[in-house]
């Protein structure tokens, strides 16, 4: 009798199904749909709140105005 090595686990993986085959293609691309928008969302972020320092900035240098009084009062 000869003695058959064991394989390792894992070399001969199970195949999906039809029906888990879709589910799991389903699922990457809404993952990979999902990670886009959050790509997009955060360099949108990012680019508009670079602008509000800068526009920050800006306003912060400028010597504040007076306002004006509350101007004059009309006469009877």
């Amino acid at each position: 009798m000869s003695k058959q090595t064991e394989l390792p686990n894992g070399i001969f993986a199970p195949r999906p199904n039809r029906q888990e085959s879709k589910a799991d293609a389903t699922t990457m691309v809404a993952r990979s749909i999902l990670q886009a928008e959050t790509k997009a969302r955060d360099a949108k972020t990012a680019k508009l709140r670079a602008l509000r320092l800068a526009q920050e900035a800006e306003a912060a240098e400028a010597p504040a105005k007076k306002p004006k009084g509350a101007g004059k009062t009309a006469r009877k």
